[in-house]
């Protein structure tokens, strides 16, 4: 019989961590001040704070402290919404670590991102969230497809991907 720890049950409740089944590594060359500014979501995996939104952005802004403030905003049902969040580093480069409530803080790992920092290909700590982020509101075919090829290779169901309409 399989014995679980209720321990090991717990944490993973609470911090929404399961068994990974993609590779979520991050870049190694990660430059924060260039990742900066404002991203449109081109595509993302449904998860409950935004379903339903659409013309999804998020904006980045190093504060004083060395934090990054993080400010969402979309569209659902004609109505615009937004969430305020912070961002730290960590010792990881391409790992930053999010928190839209309190204390409890998320993964965040960028697993691509064009040498220019146009368009990104990001993940979480389990496989059920991944976000492909642009600069621009849409993205061309060619990047579309190696953004998918990317996600694919990395163990994710792209089939799973909502196009956002921005």
């Amino acid at each position: 019989m399989n014995k679980t720890n209720p321990l090991s049950m717990l944490l993973r409740l609470l911090t929404g961590r399961s068994k990974l089944t993609v590779d979520n590594s991050v870049i190694t060359d990660f430059n924060l001040n260039r990742f900066l500014g404002d991203w449109h979501e081109v595509a993302r995996f449904d998860h409950r704070f935004e379903r339903g939104m659409q013309q999804t952005m998020a904006r980045y802004a190093l504060r004083p402290d060395g934090k990054v403030d993080v400010f969402n905003s979309g569209v659902k049902n004609g109505e615009s919404h937004q969430a305020r969040g912070k961002a730290k580093t960590t010792d990881t480069p391409g790992l930053l670590r999010v928190s839209f409530w309190g204390p409890f803080y998320s993964d965040y790992r960028i697993m691509l991102v064009d040498e220019d920092y146009q368009y990104a290909l990001v993940g979480a700590g389990s496989d059920k969230y991944l976000w492909i982020l642009s600069r621009s509101p849409q993205i061309t075919a060619e990047i579309k497809a190696l953004l998918l090829a990317e996600a694919q290779k990395r163990g994710y169901d792209t089939d799973q991907l909502i196009w956002v309409d921005q």
